[in-house]
C-alpha cells in the first residue's frame, strides 16, 4: 500500500511540474522570443563565418534571381556553392521536365578557386569574393553575408558573357550541408 501510495505522488509531482513547465513555454513574450531567435541566428553566423575561413562551405540557395529582375523560387538541395579547400562546385536547377546537362534540371559546374578574399567592414557585415575556373565555368563569385546572420546573398558573373545570376540563401559548414549534386560538365 505505501509503494502504491509513494508511487502516485511520484506520478503526481512529475505531471504537475509537466504542466508547470509548458505553462512556462506558453508564457514567452515577443521580444523573448525575438531575443531567443537573435541568439540563434548569431551562433549560425559565427559558424559561417567560421566555414567561410576555412574554405569549407555551402551556400545552399533557396531563390534565384536572373539578369532582369525575374525571380524563381527553387530547391535549396539542387541550388548550391560549395566551396571546400581550392575546390569550388555551382549548381543550378530548376524544377522543369527536361532533364538538362546535369539530369536534374540545370547546369552543374566544377571548377579552381582562386583570389579568395574575405573581408569584413566596419559595420560587421561580411563580403566574399573568389574567381572559379573550370571546365565550364570562368567566373567571379561575390558572397555579401550581413552581420548577425547566415543568410547570404551570391552573384555569379560570368566573364564570356553578362548572363549574371544572382542566389540568394544560407551559408552552411560543408559537413551539415545536405546538398545533391548533378552531373558535372
Amino acid at each position: 500500500m505505501k509503494k502504491i501510495v509513494l508511487f502516485m505522488i511520484m506520478t503526481l509531482t512529475l505531471l504537475a511540474g509537466h504542466i508547470q513547465a509548458q505553462d512556462t513555454e506558453k508564457k514567452l513574450s515577443r521580444e523573448e522570443k525575438k531575443a531567443l531567435q537573435e541568439q540563434l541566428d548569431s551562433l549560425f553566423a559565427v559558424e559561417a563565418i567560421q566555414a567561410i575561413n576555412e574554405k569549407a562551405f555551402t551556400l545552399e540557395a533557396d531563390q534565384v534571381v536572373f539578369k532582369y529582375g525575374n525571380m524563381a523560387y527553387v530547391n535549396s538541395n539542387t541550388n548550391f556553392v560549395s566551396v571546400k579547400g581550392d575546390k569550388a562546385v555551382v549548381q543550378v536547377a530548376f524544377n522543369i521536365p527536361v532533364s538538362g546537362p546535369n539530369g536534374i534540371g540545370g547546369v552543374t559546374v566544377d571548377g579552381s578557386v582562386s583570389d579568395y578574399e574575405v573581408k569584413t567592414d566596419k559595420k560587421g557585415n561580411l563580403s566574399l569574393s573568389m574567381n572559379v575556373m573550370g571546365t565550364g565555368i570562368s567566373a567571379r563569385v561575390n558572397i555579401s553575408m550581413p552581420k548577425g546572420t547566415n543568410k547570404a546573398t551570391v552573384e555569379i558573373n560570368p566573364n564570356f558573357n553578362s548572363n549574371r545570376m544572382t542566389l540568394n540563401g544560407v551559408v552552411l559548414p560543408i559537413q551539415k550541408s545536405s546538398v545533391f549534386k548533378g552531373r558535372s560538365l
